[in-house]
């Protein structure tokens, strides 16, 4: 490892966001309202019925806890969202912006303007993450993998 790589500071580790309001039943019901305008949007309803159906409040729960996890750092949630997101072959990149604009007026509503803040700060970098591990594709010449599929042929 080089000398500078090494050097660089770590990053710090995210903190709960401190604020008296913040806590899980809040937080329960900031995802339900949430989750109540996902159900709505002609674009997001149907790709969340077509996984949920008629069972909402196990992912109601998971999401609370993925929250509360996110906002709290209390540990609550215990999933993998990358493989449960990578599933999806009906989304595309620009539902992200729809999801998040959702979630923006729900906690511009909601939440005191540097609680939205926080929330928002998070979710768009959950957001970037989820983006790039469903759309991003390394072109082939950079590809390992697909270098040495090349190589055996």
């Amino acid at each position: 490892m080089s000398d500078a790589f090494s050097a660089r500071p770590k990053p710090q580790p995210e903190e709960a966001v401190a604020d008296p309001t913040l806590n899980r039943p809040f937080i329960g019901r900031l995802v339900r309202e949430f989750y109540g305008r996902v159900r709505s949007d002609a674009r997001l309803g149907p790709i969340f019925a077509g996984e949920i159906k008629d069972d909402w409040e196990p992912h109601l729960e998971k999401m609370t806890d993925f929250w509360c996890a996110v906002m709290l750092k209390d540990g609550s949630y215990h999933g993998r969202p990358v493989p449960a997101h990578l599933k999806l072959k009906t989304v595309v990149e620009a539902d992200f912006d729809i999801w998040l604009g959702l979630f923006r007026e729900t906690v511009e509503e909601l939440c005191a303007p540097a609680v939205a803040a926080a929330f928002m700060e998070r979710a768009e970098r959950i957001a970037k993450s989820l983006k790039l591990a469903m759309f991003f594709r390394l072109p082939a010449a950079l590809d390992p993998d697909a270098a040495r599929a090349r190589t055996r042929e």
